[in-house]
């Protein structure tokens, strides 16, 4: 399953590297690094490019339920192969950027949401409305955790200003392909405050 894994991977990032942030699957150690803040009382979890799934097994390793675990794919092939894997889990097959037009957060507030999408080579309002809508669906207190290839917060700082957010980096891991970087991205003290 890996070795199928990894070519499904790499033959969707041949035919678009800008939509697919990376040649291959995460791997386990950036995959635990991603879910690291993530418990089975965190509540709802949003997977933003869940790909082949690696997040969502760490998720469930958590302990966190497959019913509380909505995932995110843009790539009909991923998505229809994400149903098959976690058939409890709820697969919406859509752009990220549509979170905040589809009204998400209808039953309980989203807790976490983990994001292996490719936000360091989006154009900048494209990240802005994905954060936008997470955080629209996203409980008090929640936070997003974004996995990057680059040395810093793949979100702009204007953009995080522009949106009462703040990010800090919460691990760097050598054991994945490419090296990776996790960042946690929460509202603001004082945006909080005036909400």
């Amino acid at each position: 399953m890996l070795g199928s894994d990894a070519l499904a991977f790499f033959r969707a990032w041949i035919s678009n590297p800008l939509r697919v942030a990376a040649i291959a699957p995460s791997g386990r150690a950036v995959a635990a690094l991603m879910t690291a803040g993530v418990t089975p009382s965190t509540g709802q979890v949003l997977e933003l490019g869940a790909g082949t799934g690696p997040f969502t097994k760490a998720l469930l390793a958590r302990g966190v339920p497959e019913q509380s675990i909505t995932l995110v794919e843009y790539d009909p092939i991923f998505a229809r192969l994400l149903q098959r894997r976690f058939p409890l889990a709820r697969v919406l097959h859509m752009d990220a950027t549509e979170l905040a037009t589809i009204g998400l957060s209808a039953g309980a507030a989203v807790g976490a949401v983990i994001s292996g999408l490719g936000i360091l080579t989006m154009p900048p309002d494209k990240a802005a409305a994905i954060l936008s809508g997470a955080f629209a669906c996203m409980a008090p207190g929640g936070a997003f955790y974004q996995i990057t290839y680059g040395p810093r917060c793949p979100v702009p700082r204007r953009i995080l200003d522009h949106l009462g957010l703040e990010a800090v980096r919460c691990g760097w891991t050598m054991r994945n392909l490419p090296p990776a970087s996790v960042y946690r991205i929460t509202r603001s003290l004082d945006h909080s405050s005036r909400r």
